[in-house]
């Protein structure tokens, strides 16, 4: 299961394409709310979550995903059950991580980005992962670095969710998605 967390100010074309192209590829995916069932992005875009961020128990081969938008990722800092799952996401090798545009710098503030970790965060914010240690490739739209996936901004969004999908699905699933989706065309 892929657990995308929703917190008030998430950034709707970074969580909203990436649960669709996923939910093409046929993986399942769940709206995870923090605060409440219906979240508010940073563009006034209300979304009913599946389930309540502290209901979910991750199980071997999940994946949690963050959005950025600033007030989504200040949610996700704000909430023990997210920042929980998040670190349970980091630690765990059987899980996956993957963060785009701001998410990422959490990820630097909460110590979960080891030294020398290859990443991508949101143009500008890139200090923010330097300073943890990590190293930023900003001129990449998404680096995989073990079981962890970063990608830069609303813009990257469907590369960050193709990627999502040729790792969890394979390769064959991501290239037909790729040409069904007129993607590059």
């Amino acid at each position: 299961m892929v657990y995308i967390l929703l917190g008030a100010g998430f950034e709707e074309a970074e969580a909203l394409v990436t649960a669709d192209v996923l939910r093409r590829a046929e993986v399942p995916v769940s709206l995870t709310g923090i605060g409440g069932e219906l979240v508010t992005g940073s563009h006034g875009i209300a979304v009913k979550a599946d389930v309540p961020v502290e209901s979910v128990t991750l199980e071997a081969g999940d994946m949690v995903v963050l959005p950025g938008g600033m007030g989504g990722v200040a949610s996700m800092e704000g909430s023990a059950d997210a920042m929980a799952l998040i670190r349970q996401a980091a630690d765990d090798p059987e899980l996956w991580l993957a963060a785009i545009c701001a998410a990422p710098t959490l990820l630097a503030r909460a110590g979960l980005l080891d030294p020398g970790t290859p990443c991508v965060c949101y143009p500008g914010m890139e200090g923010e992962l330097a300073k943890a240690g990590a190293v930023p490739r900003m001129e990449e739209a998404v680096v995989v670095q073990g079981r962890l996936v970063t990608s830069q901004a609303p813009g990257t969004a469907f590369d960050f969710a193709l990627a999502l999908v040729e790792l969890l699905a394979g390769i064959p699933a991501a290239c037909r998605l790729h040409t069904d989706l007129h993607y590059g065309a």
